[in-house]
């Protein structure tokens, strides 16, 4: 299966899969508008050997299968680490 993932300009770190180059009709056009117009990164096969960063490929292929897109949001610093580092 093969699937185009789109960076935000919008939202640093952001990534949205759909299964066809450019088809964002699946996506809701409230999650469009906070994401920005999309920028292409590349085009994907989820049934290949080669791995995704940071995400699974078999959840990305589920999502898709089942609302039409995925979307990646980065992973944000709750501030606990830090905190927790200023403790002596």
């Amino acid at each position: 299966m093969l699937c185009a993932i789109y960076k935000s300009r919008k939202k640093p770190g952001s990534y949205l899969y759909i299964q066809k180059r450019d088809d964002f009709s699946a996506v809701p056009s409230v999650l469009l508008e906070h994401f920005g117009k999309p920028e292409l990164v590349m085009m994907f096969n989820l049934a290949g050997d080669k791995a995704l960063r940071q995400i699974d490929k078999d959840e990305v292929k589920e999502k898709i299968a089942s609302q039409g897109f995925y979307l990646q949001i980065p992973k944000q610093d709750d501030g606990l680490f830090n905190s927790l580092s200023e403790i002596k």
